[in-house]
């Protein structure tokens, strides 16, 4: 036996398919030189490129949030339908860009339905409101028959585009955000915009902006207020949390430490969040619970986009104006390294590991913006080191999700204190008796030993006496049907262009003894086992 066991697994909840969903935001080259670009080599006929659409089939994705983001606060849906030539081009103030409108919410459609996601929906709170989100919703799912959705009709879409997801804004308790709010004022839009939208279509669920980050002033404050106030509409509340290694400059092994224990912030953010949608459904006499949707969560250096801004800043004089509005800049494009790749896994975990109340996320973004997907204009798709621990739980990940406990050694952090240095979850589906055990070591300098007992779960082993109790199929050993790992000497490790499989996932000869598995973690690393049982 190693010196850390997993097992007693609990069960959690069902694994939501939204679970895997991603972010599309009209940012820096994510929409044009991302999924958009017509003169591309492999763009078909709508100038989408192949080559990119096959790469986010590849990675799983379930769902995408569209359009934003910050910039959906300061942008008109009309803008982006009907013939292209007759599309205004606009400022896009949010990233200092210019918007061409080439791609709006018709193209979009479009591509959703040959990437085989569904589409989460943003509406405009900034500078417009409850008529433009109604409007927005007329056109997007008004069956034929009244002014939006018959223009609809005339821009080639004849069928309802059947958007159940909106989001109601975006971040609006951030002072950057255009046309934020207090939490009192967006309670009071939120609520009547929900209202609204639910009159029209019954079956919608609505997502209500949470704190951009469990850093801001009125974080908690703001959730309590939002919630109470219009609970009876809403069914669920965003979170976005963005993580990054903030000694990578000087490749701080301390910062490092505090870096790959991220989850832990995470972890905390979703129970607060939590706490707070369960006081709304107290204070409303109500009998469900609104969920987290994570719509926004990922890695993400932020460091050097502030830099840039700043630099801007400081070339004008004052504001953020600055000349030229560049059309799809190179913003946000974050290299990831086989550490990002890591935490990215853990992070994934404690999603998994909270899906009884997150039922819905969004790894932020796609494509080139803090992507898991990159493209070169005119060249290649590449797979980034983050791309590999999304796919596989995409992927495999299905059925029900278990916690399991944990005896791990600790490692020590200033941010979260001690923390156990190896981290799983276990998910297990009864009726394809298939399942996937995902772990990371956490520990930036020491290798761990892992023994996994995946004997409590159900149907799996039913020796105790509990499991012969309620009738489980007993006897059952495991079988190791795909193991892999992402490790590398070199933490700081990434794929690019010219070497796209520098850091991938390698296969990991492994088998089970009766249901147990063990396994070997070095330092920094993430592992994915497949069984059946």
């Amino acid at each position: 036996m190693g010196d850390t066991t997993i097992g007693s697994l609990r069960r959690v909840a069902d694994v939501p398919e939204r679970l895997f969903g991603s972010f599309v935001e009209h940012l820096g080259r994510c929409v044009y030189g991302g999924i958009y670009e017509p003169g591309h080599p492999s763009a078909d006929e709508d100038g989408f490129r192949e080559d990119v659409l096959d790469l986010v089939r590849e990675l799983g994705v379930t769902c995408v949030r569209y359009p934003g983001g910050n910039f959906v606060s300061n942008y008109n849906w009309e803008d982006g339908t009907g013939p292209r030539e007759q599309r205004p081009v606009r400022r896009d103030l949010a990233w200092h860009q210019t918007e061409t409108n080439e791609i709006g919410i018709d193209d979009f459609h479009r591509w959703s339905l040959k990437a085989g996601t569904e589409i989460m929906l943003a509406v405009n709170m900034g500078t417009r409101g409850l008529k433009a989100a109604l409007d927005e919703l007329e056109y997007v799912n008004g069956a034929p028959g009244t002014e939006l959705a018959d223009r609809r009709v005339a821009n080639g879409i004849p069928e309802p585009m059947d958007v159940r997801m909106w989001c109601i804004g975006n971040e609006m308790d951030g002072p950057w955000q255009v046309g934020h709010m207090t939490p009192d004022e967006y309670a009071d839009a939120v609520e009547k915009t929900a209202h609204a939208m639910k009159l029209a279509e019954s079956g919608l669920e609505l997502v209500a902006c949470g704190s951009s980050s469990a850093h801001m002033p009125t974080f908690g404050t703001w959730e309590r207020t939002v919630l109470t106030r219009a609970y009876q509409y809403l069914d669920f509340v965003s979170a976005h949390a963005y993580y990054f290694d903030h000694g990578h400059k000087t490749r701080s092994r301390e910062q490092m430490q505090e870096f790959l224990a991220a989850a832990e912030d995470m972890t905390t953010f979703i129970d607060t969040v939590a706490a707070c949608a369960d006081e709304a459904r107290e204070a409303n006499h109500g009998d469900r619970d609104i969920a987290l949707s994570f719509d926004e969560w990922g890695v993400w250096y932020s460091d050097a986009w502030n830099e840039q801004e700043a630099a801007w800043k400081a070339a004008a004089g004052e504001g953020l104006h600055h000349e030229p509005w560049p059309k799809a800049p190179h913003l946000l494009e974050d290299v990831y390294s086989a550490a990002d790749a890591v935490v990215e896994g853990s992070l994934m975990i404690t999603l998994l590991k909270h899906c009884d109340r997150v039922r819905s996320a969004s790894r932020a973004q796609l494509v080139n913006v803090i992507a898991p997907i990159m493209a070169e204009p005119n060249g290649p798709a590449w797979r980034q080191t983050t791309f590999y621990p999304f796919a596989e739980a995409a992927h495999h990940a299905k059925g029900d999700a278990y916690a399991p406990q944990i005896d791990s050694p600790l490692i020590h952090t200033e941010a979260y204190g001690d923390v156990k240095a190896v981290d799983a979850v276990v998910t297990w589906n009864r009726e394809s008796r298939e399942g996937l055990v995902l772990i990371v070591n956490r520990d930036a300098s020491h290798a761990h030993d892992v023994s996994i007992d995946l004997s409590s779960l159900p149907g799996v082993a039913g020796e105790s006496s509990a499991a012969k109790a309620e009738g489980e199929i007993g006897g059952a050993c495991v079988k190791v049907t795909h193991a892999e790992i992402l490790h590398d000497d070199d933490i700081y490790r990434t794929n690019t262009a010219a070497e796209p499989d520098a850091v991938t996932p390698q296969p990991l000869d492994m088998t089970a003894n009766g249901t147990v598995i063990d396994v070997d973690l070095p330092q920094v690393s993430w592992v994915a086992i497949r069984f059946t049982a």
